[in-house]
């Protein structure tokens, strides 16, 4: 695991309150510090899939699991909860929407999180459920102590956004829960990268492999232009998996919708392989998945099969690539973005 984020190493700080307690943890964590706190019982909740999969390879004993909400076992028996403030709003409210509405009243919450993701509107946000005291600020973090008196109300079905897309002659909806990319409208990375795949429908043919498939968009419309493809969806967050699921049955489309860490979970090989892919881990610049995805495609692509991507023109897609790929062409491109077709 990396090293210890500031975040925690606030909570590190504080070791003393958790001692001998029963712990749920959730949110926006990237490292196994609280794993390693003296509790009584620690259980985990996980929204990305790989961090999931690392700490369950590390922690087999311990309780924890992957998707949207935590199923009734995380709440069980649970007194204090450790909450990892997000860098969207939005999920945050949606994420401690349901997690207050589950634990017990009485229930020890801290929230730790840093300042620039905005976890400072804690404060506002929970003030009329209960009492809310900030407790320390340090590397650029705050940390929280909570007592809720009395639940939050929580109906996923009122935290489901949908919106309507119009891309030539096709009319697709796409359904999204928060902390989905493009969860309000459309991007224009993905704009043009599906407009290209209009102009290029040959492209668009056996199995196809939408990486990082957020909230449905890519795949929605290319099954819609040929509604005889095999689709694969693949992404990391609980939510964009739940979304894109939901995206699909919205429009009346077929397609697999898998947990993958880019090709961590995929088998077989496919003839297109089309991507939006996040070059930002947090509010950190991170290339590892742009990397893995182009360094592994070849591996992945049948014969005569392609790579389809979008990417900001400042970033170095092209050189990384011309090191893995016979042929890159730029099929669209925009002052901000370009379109690359590899094979």
């Amino acid at each position: 695991m990396s090293a210890l984020t500031p975040s925690s190493q606030v909570l590190q700080r504080h070791e003393a309150l958790f001692y001998g307690k029963n712990i749920l943890v959730a949110g926006d964590f990237h490292d196994d510090y609280v794993l390693q706190l003296e509790t009584a019982a620690t259980k985990i909740h996980c929204t990305l899939f790989h961090l999931y999969s690392q700490l369950k390879k590390r922690y087999s004993d311990k309780l924890i699991e992957f998707g949207v909400m935590p199923t009734d076992a995380c709440y069980e028996n649970t007194n204090t909860l450790i909450y990892y403030w997000p860098k969207n709003k939005h999920e945050a409210q949606f994420q401690l929407a349901y997690l207050l509405n589950h634990l017990a009243q009485g229930t020890d919450i801290f929230i730790v999180g840093e300042n620039r993701s905005g976890v400072k509107s804690a404060e506002t946000l929970l003030t009329s459920f209960g009492t809310i005291q900030k407790i320390d600020t340090a590397r650029r973090c705050s940390l929280y102590h909570f007592n809720a008196d009395s639940r939050l109300a929580f109906d996923i079905k009122q935290w489901w956004h949908q919106y309507e897309l119009q891309l030539d002659k096709l009319n697709i909806k796409i359904d999204n829960l928060p902390g989905v990319f493009s969860q309000r409208t459309l991007d224009t990375g993905s704009d043009l990268l599906l407009n290209a795949l209009i102009d290029n429908t040959s492209l668009i043919r056996g199995r196809v492999l939408d990486v990082g498939c957020g909230c449905g968009v890519l795949s929605a419309v290319v099954a819609k232009i040929n509604p005889s493809i095999e689709l694969i969806c693949v992404d990391v967050s609980a939510v964009a998996l739940a979304s894109t699921t939901q995206t699909l049955l919205t429009n009346g489309i077929d397609g697999e919708v898998i947990a993958s860490d880019v090709f961590s979970d995929i088998n077989g090989r496919f003839d297109l392989i089309v991507s939006n892919p996040p070059f930002h881990d947090g509010k950190e610049t991170d290339y590892s998945a742009i990397e893995t995805l182009i360094a592994q495609s070849r591996a992945y692509l049948a014969a005569n099969g392609k790579l389809c991507i979008v990417a900001n023109s400042f970033l170095p897609y092209h050189r990384l690539l011309a090191e893995h790929f016979k042929r890159v062409d730029v099929i669209a491109q925009t002052t901000k973005f370009k379109v690359y077709l590899a094979n």
